[in-house]
């Protein structure tokens, strides 16, 4: 209100300069310098202009604070879903390496599964011809064990392999992940491991009931096993990216309040300003209509 009724002042009074109203008035002419410097000043809208951009960048920072905090939100709310899943799978491959043990396996030349769209992209780059299979639009959907196990069902299909290394990010915390490796050997290589007498863990303690081989116990404890392992791969790096956007998300969402309160203190300083360059123009006219 303040700052509209100084507009209306000073337009009064360049209405009353240029009809020579204040001539009158003052019973004298105006001085000629006076009325060079006047006619040298900008238009009174021009002062404006940087108060109205910086009010419009204000505007663009609030708007792109709220869309991070949304997307944080949604994030949070993924990653409480996912962390649940991921703790109770861990309860399913668990039990193999104290059954197996997660040993190395033999050293050969790999080949890539590739699950989702980044990984292949950087892997296309030195390693393309190793990419054996590559299997994209995984988060798509809800991760479950159904969709797991056909993925690994394709994968054996396609794939002959003597052990297979599923690489991941293993959730620590919203901040923090560690790169995992865990390794599942094909039923062939557990089967001479354990004839040559190498460590397997718990398993050539159990004795084998029923009609089934031990070299069929083993590939079903194979297939199964690496259906777990994936399936608690999948929902840990899931975790892991739902921690990093969350992360993400929040120091955006504060540097957008420390710029946006950096924009609010200039555009107090550029309206105090113009507010007292009014002032000083009026007074400036009213001095010069008594004197």
């Amino acid at each position: 209100m303040a700052s509209a009724g100084l507009r209306r002042e000073a337009r009064r009074l360049g209405s009353l300069t240029a009809s020579g109203t204040l001539k009158a008035l003052t019973g004298s002419p105006w001085p000629q310098s006076t009325i060079h410097q006047t006619q040298e000043l900008p238009a009174f809208g021009s002062r404006t202009i940087s108060t109205q951009i910086v009010r419009n960048r204000m505007k663009s920072v609030k708007s792109i604070q709220k869309i991070t905090k949304a997307m944080k939100m949604v994030a949070s709310s993924k990653l409480r879903a996912i962390q649940t899943k991921a703790e109770n799978s861990r309860g399913l491959w668990q039990p193999f390496t104290a059954l197996i043990r997660d040993v190395p396996g033999p050293e050969k030349e790999p080949k890539y599964v590739v699950i989702g769209e980044k990984g292949k992209s950087l892997l296309q780059r030195d390693s393309s011809k190793d990419i054996s299979l590559s299997i994209g639009e995984m988060q798509k959907n809800p991760i479950n064990f159904t969709q797991v196990s056909m993925l690994v069902d394709d994968f054996l299909k396609n794939v002959e392999f003597d052990a297979v290394r599923i690489i991941f990010n293993r959730f620590q915390s919203i901040v923090s992940f560690t790169p995992t490796v865990s390794t599942v050997l094909s039923a062939e290589v557990v089967e001479k491991e354990s004839e040559s007498g190498g460590q397997l863990g718990d398993l050539d303690s159990y004795e084998i009931e029923g009609s089934e081989t031990k070299a069929e116990v083993l590939q079903n404890l194979s297939e199964f096993h690496i259906v777990c392992a994936l399936f608690n791969a999948c929902l840990e790096s899931a975790c892991s990216e739902q921690g990093a956007r969350m992360s993400a998300m929040d120091s955006s969402s504060r540097n957008a309040g420390e710029m946006l309160d950096r924009l609010t203190l200039s555009y107090n300083r550029t309206r105090q300003a113009s507010i007292t360059t009014e002032l000083s123009e009026i007074i400036s006219g009213a001095a010069a209509l008594t004197g």
